[in-house]
């Protein structure tokens, strides 16, 4: 049995197994298609992370490992049915952003309905996959109530190179990861268009205010929204060409309609399903998130990109 097992061989997850093999653990990386799993055996590289070796030492299978750590990296819309077949040990750590479309509920809500005692965590923070990959300096935020299980998660992965932080406010931590998603649509849309980085900058503030609100109103605290799980990685996906939501909302902004943005790639941007229900859960927690409101319009096609401005544009002007 590895120390740490990640389940999901997509960019990310293979970025995490090189992060918890230069830590020196033993890694078990799990594809779901057995067939992927043996191409990247062989090769010893994952096409979605061109250029990048997999050391020896990193078992790639698609049989699903046991481990002492298990690093849970599969799309969130997914997570659930994956929970369901994993073994009953070790510690859960989500590394996916986002809210279950149809139940509304955020990752570790997901763990407590199908494994409630289990130790859990959330991995979350400005991280692009390739960067991580490639050993630049990153760093990120491990969030947990157990204060043992946020060290032990830290104390396995943490690197010279990947600097992690404990945080006891996992609500916030996920609120952070799982809206940005959305604002960085939006904030992509604007530059498309041609709006400006004037009405950028507007975007990404005013849906640190929307993120902000809703961590708090469903317990989390806003002093997490204004750290790396917050702004920090709102920062990096509203402005990096390497964002999957930035780039969709880039390529909505120039005219494309969504069916043809997603047909066009294999990679999953969590803000096209979390929009509507993270905007969905804070109608029921009685909160308002206007950006979001007009990203989730959008991308359910209620409404069209000039409309969704438009309204923003023209609400009631008042005090920030």
């Amino acid at each position: 049995m590895s120390d740490v097992a990640v389940i999901g061989a997509g960019a990310w997850g293979t970025a995490l197994a090189l992060v918890a093999h230069r830590a020196g653990r033993s890694v078990t990386l799990w594809a779901r298609d057995p067939g992927r799993a043996g191409e990247i055996a062989a090769a010893r590289s994952n096409p979605r992370l061109p250029g990048v070796v997999l050391p020896p030492e990193i078992d790639v299978t698609g049989i699903l490992p046991d481990a002492g750590l298990m690093l849970l990296v599969t799309p969130l819309q997914h997570l659930r049915g994956i929970v369901q077949r994993l073994p009953n040990a070790g510690t859960l750590v989500v590394c996916a952003k986002g809210v279950e479309a149809h139940t509304l509920r955020l990752p570790l809500e997901i763990l407590a309905d199908l494994r409630p005692k289990a130790a859990s965590a959330v991995l979350t923070g400005p991280n692009f996959a390739h960067e991580i990959a490639a050993g630049l300096p990153a760093a990120a935020v491990v969030a947990s109530h157990d204060a043992a299980v946020r060290q032990a998660v830290i104390s396995a992965l943490a690197t010279p190179d990947y600097r992690l932080y404990g945080n006891d406010d996992p609500v916030g931590a996920q609120i952070g990861g799982a809206a940005k998603n959305v604002i960085a649509i939006a904030a992509g849309a604007a530059i498309g268009a041609g709006l400006g980085e004037n009405a950028r900058a507007a975007l990404i503030t005013r849906g640190l205010a929307e993120l902000t609100r809703l961590a708090e109103a469903l317990g989390g605290r806003g002093a997490t929204i204004a750290g790396l799980s917050g702004l920090g990685d709102l920062l990096l996906t509203c402005t990096g060409a390497s964002s999957r939501n930035y780039s969709l909302g880039f390529a909505l902004g120039q005219g494309a309609t969504l069916a043809e943005v997603l047909a066009r790639r294999s990679s999953v941007a969590e803000g096209v399903a979390t929009a509507p229900a993270v905007v969905a859960r804070a109608v029921s927690a009685g909160v308002s998130l206007p950006i979001c409101a007009a990203v989730a319009d959008l991308v359910t096609g209620r409404s069209t990109l000039q409309n969704a401005m438009s309204a923003l544009l023209s609400r009631p002007l008042r005090d920030e």
